[in-house]
Formats: C-alpha cells, sequence, structure tokens
C-alpha cells in the first residue's frame, strides 16, 4: 500500500508530550490532518503552540475502549505514543504503575483502529526490552530481545505491545510496525528532578550550579549511552512508517557517538562555561552499563540514519532549558522557537 501522509488524517496519542509535539510539527509541516489524542497527564499544550490551530486535539482517557475508539473514528494512520513514562527515579519503581496502563491503552488502540478500519499503525516501543549484555560496547540488535527478561514492567509492557502489533499485522488488515526507541533527547523535555531523563537533569544541575560547584553523577559515571536528537528521531519514524509496516520491530537510536555519563557531564560543563566539578554518588540508581543501539537493520532496511551530531544537540538542550530555568537574560526568550 502506498502511504501519503500529506494525504491522510493522522491521530498521534500522547501528541502533546515531548516526542509526540516534535512528530505532530512534521505531520502538519507535511500537510496532514492531525488529531491528538492525550489525558495531559505529562503533555502540555503549551508544545503544540506552533500547530494549535492546524490540528484537532482530544483530551481522553486511552485506558479505556471508549477512549481509544473515539481517538480513532475517521483516521487512517495511526502513531501510538502513550504510555506511563519517566527517568530512572520511575522505571526503578514503577511495578504496576509502568505495566497496567500502557498494556491496557497498546490493545484497546489496536482493536480500536481494527474496529475504525485503520490502515496503518506504529506503536512506539523502547530499548528497555533489552536487558542481556552481548559484547564489550553493548549494542544491542533486535534479535537479542529474546529470550525476554527486561529490567522492568515498562520494558515488559512494551514487549507485549510489540506482541500484539505482530498479532494483528497477521490477523487482521492493519499494517503495524514498533520502533524500539534508544536514548531520544531534546528540547521540551521534562526538567522535573524528580522524573527527568539524564539529559535534561544534567542541564538543569549545570545551570542551577555557581562557579566552584560540584554536579553529582549516579554511579562512577562510566555507564555508556548513545543518544538520539529528537528531531533525527521523527525521521526515522516516518522512514518505517512509510516503509517497514510488517509488523517486525526495528531500533531507532543513533550509536555513532557513544559516550559515557562522564563525558555527557563535561560536555555539558563545556558549553556552560561554568568552572565545575564532579562527584559520585554510587548509592543511586545507573540503569544498564552500557546501552546503545546496533543500526544495522535500520541501516539497511530504512536506508536512513542520524544526522545531528550529539554536541550540536546538546547545544540546542542546553541553550533551551536555560529559558526555561528563566536562567537567562529576558530578551533571550525570544529565540526559543527557533531551538
Amino acid at each position: 500500500m502506498c502511504v501519503n501522509l500529506s494525504d491522510g488524517n493522522i491521530l498521534v496519542t500522547g501528541g502533546a508530550g515531548f516526542i509526540g509535539s516534535f512528530l505532530t510539527e512534521r505531520l502538519v509541516s507535511l500537510g496532514a490532518d492531525v488529531r491528538v489524542a492525550d489525558n495531559f497527564s505529562r503533555g502540555d499544550l503549551s508544545k503544540l503552540e506552533s500547530v494549535r490551530d492546524s490540528i484537532e486535539v482530544l483530551p481522553v482517557d486511552l485506558t479505556t475502549q471508549k477512549g481509544c475508539i473515539e481517538a480513532t473514528e475517521g483516521i487512517d494512520y495511526v502513531f501510538h505514543l502513550a504510555a506511563s513514562v519517566g527517568g530512572i527515579h520511575y522505571i526503578k519503581n514503577e511495578n504496576v504503575g509502568g505495566l497496567t496502563p500502557s498494556v491496557l491503552m497498546n490493545q484497546f488502540m489496536l482493536e480500536a483502529a481494527r474496529i475504525n478500519d485503520v490502515d496503518r499503525f506504529l506503536f512506539a516501543s523502547s530499548a528497555c526490552v533489552y536487558r542481556q549484555q552481548h559484547d564489550d560496547l553493548n549494542l544491542f540488535s533486535e534479535d537479542q530481545a529474546i529470550p525476554a527478561d527486561p529490567h522492568s514492567t515498562y520494558g515488559w509492557a512494551k514487549l507485549l505491545g510489540e506482541i500484539a502489533c505482530e498479532a494483528y499485522q497477521t490477523d487482521t488488515d492493519i499494517a503495524t510496525s514498533s520502533v524500539r526507541i534508544f536514548n531520544c533527547y531534546g528540547p521540551r523535555e521534562s526538567l522535573d528532578p524528580e522524573s527527568s531523563h539524564v539529559i535534561p537533569s544534567l542541564c538543569r544541575k549545570v545551570i542551577e550550579a555557581s562557579d566552584g560547584d560540584k554536579i553529582e553523577l549516579f554511579g562512577d559515571g562510566s555507564q555508556q549511552r548513545g543518544f538520539i536528537y529528537v528531531t533525527d528521531l521523527v525521521d526515522g519514524m516516518l522512514e518505517t512508517f512509510t516503509k517497514k509496516a510488517d509488523g517486525e520491530p526495528i531500533n531507532l537510536g543513533n550509536s555513532t557517538e557513544v559516550v559515557t555519563i562522564k563525558e555527557l557531564a563535561e560536555m555539558i560543563i563545556e558549553i556552560s562555561g561554568k568552572d565545575l566539578s564532579l562527584e559520585y554518588d554510587r548509592s543511586k540508581p545507573t540503569g544498564t552499563d552500557k546501552y546503545a543501539c546496533d543500526m544495522t537493520k535500520m541501516e539497511s532496511e530504512l536506508g536512513w540514519e542520524p544526522t545531528v551530531q550529539l554536541e550540536d544537540g546538546l547545544q540546542r538542550v542546553y541553550r533551551w532549558a536555560e529559558v526555561e530555568l528563566g536562567a537567562r537574560q529576558p530578551e533571550i526568550a525570544t529565540n526559543r522557537g527557533k531551538l
């Protein structure tokens, strides 16, 4: 089936969130008619300010079948991003909270898509489906999610969503895709110290520090990660949606610049221009020691790879976070929409 995103009615669940807002903007720029479904537990309409007059916003509870059927009425294509999600504190402790809402949303969304004759469905999965350590760098490839053993119920919910997508691909007329997202970062992420991911968390610590202060890192700083900038991720999602609707999961990430958390912190400190040092708290949760994306299948099947370099992306996030936290001169805020 030929997919023309400029000639379709598209639903983005979780579209008022971090990744969802960038995806929504891109779809609008392509000429699509976009509906955003969000319960606004984490999402915020301010993230959609640039396209608010061009989209339909549906406040809805997607943990109910009624809400999912309402959200998919008249829809051709679905990008399902809504999930219970948070930073490392959340992933470590969520248990039922990371499992039940996401499983309900995933299953009800797929069934609603079947009932309302949706043509194509993309599911936002996660690198949290992986656990095993396979090599020195831990470049996880798609086949290494089996045998399944995620660290968290959040990861299990993502695996169950992938399995459901494969089942609906086989047994219904819906073409499905699942993308395993590795360490996405960019402006509009949460800066809340209780729930933020590592890059916005470090940016906040550095912005709020004064010359001579120390910045605390979780663990010993040796944990390795490969990060993908949010606009690159959106490009990868669109490439997957149009080229790979075969029900099989695929990684979306960037392992061209794998860094340690220590190196990441040093890069952010350098951007700040401040005189800061690092200290380590080995009692705090650190996540998997090494986590990066094997890009082989992504490059071969999509013919695509990310383009934003880490240093450039970090510059954008840091300058955005300065504005958000009110740490810069007021006139700088006029540049916010350009980041």
